[in-house]
């Protein structure tokens, strides 16, 4: 007799057991039904089979049809970073996102093309093995690629490892091994063949990945048995599944979805490591989520904005800042060091965000340029600027956007007599400081661009630099923020732009200055301990407790390790609209403490040298010694310029002693640090800058003091001697 076959289905979380076939025979009471049962007659056998399924970890907006169908909950809202890309390409679609002129091939991308790069990518990540919450190195230099990468990355739920091309491979090696990254991201067969070598003798790969280039350009591949991709396989594997997944609903049925936990690890960065070995700083989507959400108040962008990008990508700042305003259709140009001049003249970029040596080196520029005109053009533009930086002056003054430590405000007659001369004052300087706009400021305009901000954080930015920008009428907005902080806590808004401040507070974000010995909580107008809390501090360090702990107190404040102040309320007078900024002193730990016991901050001192046109950079130095002495790398250029000025040596000769130089720089050192209470002693010259390259700046262009000190320590003590 024939059988007829039920199949009954069983799913659970991690699989699903099919029995084989339920089947009745005739045998009387075989299968327990009464003999009248219509189904008395059948007879029952069982076979099993476990068909194992595949957890799937998924943006819940991004890819909220593949939960459709599979017990999954779909999200009409942002859970997860990826989930932006979603909303974009709804509202912008066929805009332009980014433009990447400088890679092979050159790129333009649509906010649509984006979206499915992004997706493409996930995919194909998913094909070749990547499973959720594993870690993938992506260690590479600003591209397209490199955010398409990163996002998709994000969206298959695995976490990324982030560093760029020109760190060392022992850094490198360092961060894969202690990430226990399982994979390799490279941004270019250049890169690879650089740590080929290491990596496969001291790590455990289960691919590879080339950004960009081709894999018939990889020299000695030790380790047939890791796989190479390039970007592109990766984006066809990725293609072709989403193709096959969305044509057939049985293909659906091996993965159980899961949506990305808003709570979850989306990115490990490792800090730059000024002091110390870096270590990797978990941010969760969370984190990343509250930037994204809250900085429009700073950077209002709009549709059709354009942003240059020049910044590490990797770096907490540059990556904040890129989701943020990728949600609101602005226009992304991709630079570098090198083409940055031009492309600021050829994109004319809205905004450009970047660090506070960039614009230094800007204002450098500008100024050289000022220099080298005639006597007569040399003369117009310097009394300009200086009568466009006097009228600026007194417009801070009467729109209260003074800063002051002073908790007393002044009484209301005195403040409205102040207001009142200062108006009368601004309105005399205003007619010139219209024509001067006219005759000079508007050619600097045209060659740099940035006709809405320029977004400064990283650093301090030289209160020179900031008043010179702001006398020319183009804005600069400096922000605060640490890689723990994912990154910002504090910027200054269009409307409130307090010079010499990091601005107000970011929504949700809370700030407070405590005593360094005590743990006192300080007034206001007090210096500190700068300690924040709010939604965006991390997670906490990967696999460091103890340094967790020792950042990052029970009730969910974040020691900076810098130092600072918060501005006192005032309802009249000069300061009247500068209530509660932030101002930021430096770092806490580059404190230098002489042996009579004073404490010295080098940032101020730093600042106020570089003012000089023939001191490049310097280092302050004095631990435990009775004076302060620096480590100085001279501007060779500026100082034969000025030597041959001042007739130290003719105009024939291309070289000057040390010991002139030395001469110069006393001088401009006694010069622009004047008014402060310390002096520099003795000084070191050294030939070779401080740069990425020879480890003695960080990939976001911070100088590493420590390492400065190690490196020139012996000719330190000898100056002291």
């Amino acid at each position: 007799m024939a059988t007829t076959p039920i199949t009954c289905h069983h799913a659970s979380t991690f699989s699903r057991t099919l029995p084989r076939f339920l089947t009745f025979s005739p045998t009387k009471y075989a299968t327990g039904f009464a003999p009248s049962s219509p189904l008395s007659h059948f007879r029952l056998f069982c076979q099993s089979k476990t068909e194992t399924l595949e957890i799937r970890r998924c943006s819940p907006f991004l890819e909220s049809s593949s939960f459709s169908g599979n017990g999954g909950v779909a999200s009409n809202e942002w859970k997860a970073v990826p989930d932006i890309w979603r909303s974009s390409a709804e509202k912008y679609g066929d805009n332009v996102a980014l433009i990447d002129p400088y890679h092979d091939p050159p790129t333009i991308m649509t906010y649509k093309q984006l979206e499915q790069a992004i997706l493409d990518f996930a995919e194909g990540l998913r094909v070749i093995g990547v499973r959720p919450d594993e870690k993938l190195a992506l260690f590479s230099d600003n591209s397209c690629r490199w955010l398409v990468a990163d996002q998709g990355m994000m969206a298959s739920g695995a976490i990324n490892v982030v560093r760029g091309s020109r760190s060392s491979v022992e850094e490198l090696l360092q961060i894969y091994n202690h990430s226990e990254s399982v994979a390799l991201v490279v941004d270019n067969p250049e890169m690879f063949n650089r740590v080929a070598k290491t990596f496969y003798s001291r790590t455990s790969m289960k691919f590879v990945i080339l950004l960009w280039g081709e894999k018939s350009d990889l020299v000695g591949q030790e380790n047939k048995h890791v796989p190479v991709f390039t970007f592109m396989e990766v984006i066809d594997l990725g293609r072709e599944s989403r193709q096959a997944l969305s044509n057939t609903h049985d293909a659906k049925q091996r993965y159980i979805y899961e949506a990305i936990n808003s709570d979850s690890v989306a990115t490990l960065i490792y800090t730059s490591g000024t002091t110390g070995n870096p270590k990797g700083v978990m941010l969760t989507h969370r984190n990343l989520l509250h930037q994204i959400r809250n900085l429009w108040d700073a950077v209002p962008a709009k549709v059709g904005d354009r942003f240059l990008s020049m910044l590490p990508p990797w770096h907490a700042y540059e990556r904040g800042c890129e989701y943020f305003i990728f949600t609101h259709g602005i226009e992304q140009v991709y630079t570098t060091v090198k083409n940055l001049k031009d492309d600021l003249e050829r994109y004319q970029p809205h905004y450009l965000i970047s660090v506070p040596l960039v614009f230094e080196t800007l204002y450098s520029g500008i100024m050289e340029q000022i220099s080298t005109g005639s006597v007569v053009r040399k003369l117009v533009a310097l009394t300009f600027i200086r009568i466009s930086l006097a009228y600026m002056e007194y417009t801070r003054i009467y729109e209260g956007k003074c800063l002051t430590k002073n908790k007393e405000q002044a009484s209301y007659v005195y403040s409205m007599l102040e207001w009142l001369w200062a108006r009368i004052i601004a309105a005399l300087l205003l007619p010139v400081h219209i024509l001067a706009k006219k005759l000079v400021y508007n050619k600097i305009h045209s060659a740099i661009g940035i006709s809405k901000a320029g977004i400064c954080g990283g650093g301090s930015l030289p209160l020179e630099v900031d008043k010179f920008f702001e006398a020319i009428g183009v804005k600069v907005q400096n922000g605060y923020g640490l890689t723990e902080t994912s990154p910002v806590v504090a910027v200054r808004r269009p409307r409130c732009n307090v010079l010499g401040s990091v601005g107000h507070p970011v929504h949700q974000t809370e700030f407070k200055i405590v005593d360094s010995e005590t743990g006192e909580v300080l007034p206001p107008g007090s210096k500190g301990i700068l300690k924040v809390r709010g939604p965006q501090v991390m997670k906490g360090y990967f696999k460091n407790p103890l340094a967790t702990k020792m950042a990052l107190d029970g009730d969910g404040w974040l020691n900076t390790g810098d130092i600072g102040w918060i501005a006192p309320h005032h309802s009249t007078g000069r300061s009247r609209n500068s209530s509660g900024v932030v101002v930021v002193e430096g770092r806490a730990k580059d404190t230098i403490v002489l042996s009579t016991g004073e404490n010295v901050e080098p940032a101020e001192l730093e600042e106020a040298a570089m003012r000089s046109s023939i001191i490049q950079q310097i280092v302050v130095v004095g631990q435990d010694k009775r004076r302060l002495g620096a480590v100085i790398v001279p501007n060779k250029e500026e100082v034969l310029k000025v030597a041959r000025q001042l007739s130290i040596i003719n105009s024939a000769s291309s070289d000057v002693s040390e010991e002139k130089v030395k001469g110069l720089i006393y001088e401009e050192l006694r010069t622009w640090m004047s008014e402060s209470s310390f002096q520099i002693g003795p000084i070191l010259l050294v030939n070779e800058p401080f740069t990425i390259d020879n480890g003695l700046m960080t990939p976001t262009m911070k100088i590493r003091r420590d390492r400065i000190v190690a490196q020139y320590r012996e000719q330190i003590d000898n100056l002291y001697k």
